[in-house]
């Protein structure tokens, strides 16, 4: 019934700029964690950025990425700058139908198809 529609993934330059959203059909998630994960080729889904009253952020995207939501519009959104080789990946949405924890995989109930972000150097 709640699907999650990832789009503006792409090809950038290094040092380039990109803004991914997600919207959720079916239902507000406005009170719960919305987030954003990541896969490259060879290595496992990781946690990059979540949002539910503060913000949270990895490690390796801090000061880089920002997360924010659009309450009304059920749309999260990733705006990533300063873009490096190694975020190329497959980013993917996911919800929360209620909080757990935010940087996990299972803390999270719906996921998205993810979109693909491909930095050149």
């Amino acid at each position: 019934q709640v699907q999650l529609v990832e789009s503006g993934g792409g090809l950038v330059q290094a040092g380039g700029s990109l803004r991914l959203s997600c919207v959720a059909s079916g239902r507000s998630y406005s009170d719960y964690p919305m987030g954003w994960f990541r896969q490259a080729p060879g290595k496992e889904r990781e946690f990059v950025a979540a949002i539910h009253w503060n913000t949270y952020y990895s490690d390796s995207v801090k000061g880089r990425f920002t997360i924010s939501r659009d309450h009304a519009k059920n749309t999260v959104y990733l705006q990533m700058n300063s873009l490096k080789p190694e975020d190329t990946a497959v980013y993917y949405c996911a919800a929360a139908l209620l909080r757990r924890g935010v940087s996990e995989q299972r803390d999270y109930d719906y996921w998205g198809q993810g979109t693909q972000v491909t930095v050149s150097s």
